[in-house]
């Protein structure tokens, strides 16, 4: 019985990344794999921020809802990209979950919604939603 159940676990977790479907997300062309995510859940979608620039959002207060219009440039690591708009870049963190089964590459236009996150000597943007601009 104890074989049995060794074996059954040993195959479930052998086995779970064969279901797994890449759901969407942020493909980096120098990056090795796909990012995997949970499906999307759906919510509120509208404007939550005001439309403005990167150079205006690191002026702004911690958490003001802000609207960023440009491309997700490259992954930095972990949940963390970097976003170029006409005035410049900013660090944003924007969760596996954020990407609501859509793939974004660099050529990409997309609008960012998030709230402005400053720290001592830094600030980025934590995101909420992204759209794909068509």
């Amino acid at each position: 019985m104890k074989k049995l159940a060794a074996v059954m676990t040993i195959l479930a977790i052998t086995a779970a990344p064969a279901f797994a479907a890449n759901q969407g997300g942020f493909v980096d062309p120098n990056a090795a794999a796909p990012a995997q995510q949970a499906q999307p859940q759906g919510g509120f979608s509208g404007l939550t921020g005001s439309k403005t620039t990167v150079e205006k959002a690191k002026s702004l207060s911690d958490d003001t809802w802000v609207t960023l219009t440009g491309k997700i440039e490259q992954r930095i690591g972990g949940d963390d990209y970097t976003f170029r708009d006409s005035t410049g870049t900013i660090n944003v963190d924007i969760d596996h979950k954020r990407w609501n089964g859509q793939t974004i590459t660099p050529q990409d236009t997309v609008q960012l919604e998030g709230k402005v996150d400053k720290d001592w000597n830094s600030v980025e943007i934590d995101v909420k939603n992204v759209t794909k601009v068509k």
